[in-house]
Parts: structure tokens; C-alpha cells; sequence
């Protein structure tokens, strides 16, 4: 293998090509990584990387004048992130006889908004029957793939299957450093309500007064906090039962002792 150096740029032929682009032709050196392309000061819009063990798209200097990258007959099976900001006019990527596998592996290229043609042809990805939807729907940018242009009706369809590509392309992949969204149960919580109580009319209040300060034993202040308890008013009642003809409880107790009493020989 050979390393990919400042001496390797300088002795590659360098041409203006039928596209009136210029070209540096670096084929054929089994180059194993992409590197020291600062050499090209950034010359050339074509770079031909082709024929070589390359196995990551990635190692590119700031090139804003690339447009073209040929790449065919390597070993590619992924790509850097956010190639966009080293090649800002990157537009055709070939990729012909690679070892790209999987479909999520193309998703990094979304960002890549200025990229308009690509060529996957004699990849392993290339066989996977939603293939072409897949990669049409993930990289909307996309005008050509694999050279033959994409219509209108393929992008309904791709859209059909696989659904918005702008909500698709939201990671939900957590990235260490990362702001972490604040959830409600971290939030200070408001203190619950109290329950209401209902407000007690001022006759009842002064019922409730009389009652207490005319309780003379033990008994009498159990059975007054036993009928507040219970929601009633000293003195309400009795006049109900006075009306009604029926007794309170503290009459029928009064007649029990008293028959109770008799009962025993107490007079």
C-alpha cells in the first residue's frame, strides 16, 4: 500500500477533463486512507480516488472547490459525519464496486445538501429491494442515482413507504454533552388545593358556643363532639324532634336511668 503524501499530489497527472473541470488523477496507488489532500491547494474540481483500498469516505482539508469525487473499484463501507463542512460544493460522489452494506449506513449523506448525484451500483446495499425508495427518500437532494434520473412518481412512492424524510431525519440517538430535554416531573410542583370547607352560618356558630359552655360533665362534651362529628347543630335537631314529637337521645337515656334505677330499688 501506499501512503497518500504531498510527493504523491505533486507526481499525478493533473488535466482539464471533457467536463471542462480540473482533475488530479490519483487511481491505482492502493491508497488505504484519505489524507495530505492540503497539497492540491485546493486546484482541482474531480478528484479520482479510484482503484485504490480505501475504505471511509472521510480526511478531506476544507476543499470548496470540489465538486466531483470518483471513488470506484475501493473498499468504502461508510462516511464521515458532516462531510458538508469540509467539501461545501460537493455535487457527484461514484461509488461503483464498493462494500457499502446497509441502508442506515447512506443516512449520514443527508446532510450533505448540496450533493445531487450518486452512484451505488455493484454495492452490497444495492441489492436490498427497497433500496432505491429508501435512498430517495433519505436524501431528497438527490436528482441522479446510480445514473438515471429520479421522477417524480418514484419520490411519492419513496414517501409512501418511509414517510417524511424531514421528521425522519430527528435522531433520537442521545450524544454525551448534549442539552437533555426538561421533563414535567422535574418541575416544582404546585401545592394541591385545600379542600374547602363550608362556611358555617352564624347561627349555628353561636348554637355550637352555647352548647360547650353549657356542657356541665364528661358525657355531655363526648355526645356534643360525637354530633358535630356527625354534622349536626346542637339545638337544630331537638327542635325537629320537639316538632315531630320525637325525643333526643339524651331524653331516652335520662329514661332509662331512671327506669334502670327504679328497677333496682333507687328512688
Amino acid at each position: 500500500m501506499v501512503k497518500l503524501t504531498a510527493d504523491l499530489v505533486a507526481s499525478s497527472a493533473q488535466f482539464v477533463n471533457a467536463l471542462g473541470d480540473r482533475e488530479i488523477d490519483l487511481r491505482g496507488n492502493k491508497i488505504p486512507v484519505i489524507e495530505n489532500l492540503g497539497a492540491t491547494l485546493d486546484q482541482f474540481d474531480t478528484y479520482d480516488l479510484s482503484d485504490n483500498e480505501i475504505r471511509k469516505v472521510d480526511g478531506f482539508p476544507h476543499l470548496p472547490r470540489l465538486k466531483c469525487i470518483l471513488l470506484n473499484n475501493n473498499r468504502v463501507v461508510r462516511f464521515g459525519n458532516n462531510l458538508e463542512e469540509h467539501l461545501p460544493h460537493l455535487e457527484t460522489l461514484i461509488l461503483t464496486n464498493n462494500n457499502v452494506q446497509d441502508l442506515a449506513d447512506l443516512d449520514v449523506l443527508h446532510t450533505v445538501k448540496t450533493l445531487t448525484a450518486l452512484c451505488l451500483l455493484k454495492n452490497p446495499v444495492a441489492a436490498n429491494s427497497s433500496y432505491r425508495h429508501y435512498v430517495i427518500n433519505r436524501l431528497p437532494q438527490l436528482r441522479i442515482l446510480d445514473f438515471r434520473r429520479i421522477k417524480d412518481k418514484e419520490r411519492e412512492e419513496a414517501q409512501r413507504l418511509f414517510g417524511d424524510s424531514k421528521a425522519s431525519a430527528t435522531s433520537n440517538t442521545f450524544e454525551p454533552g448534549e442539552n437533555l430535554p426538561t421533563r414535567a416531573l422535574d418541575q416544582p410542583q404546585a401545592p394541591a388545593p385545600a379542600p374547602s370547607v363550608p362556611a358555617v352560618p352564624h347561627k349555628d356558630v353561636q348554637a355550637i358556643r352555647a352548647a360547650i359552655a353549657k356542657a356541665s360533665s364528661l358525657e355531655e362534651v363526648q355526645r356534643l363532639e360525637a354530633l358535630l362529628k356527625s354534622g349536626g347543630v346542637p339545638g337544630r335537631g331537638d327542635e325537629r324532634r320537639k316538632s315531630s314529637g320525637q325525643r333526643s337521645e339524651v331524653e331516652e337515656e335520662e329514661e332509662m336511668d331512671t327506669a334502670s334505677n327504679q328497677y333496682n330499688g333507687v328512688s
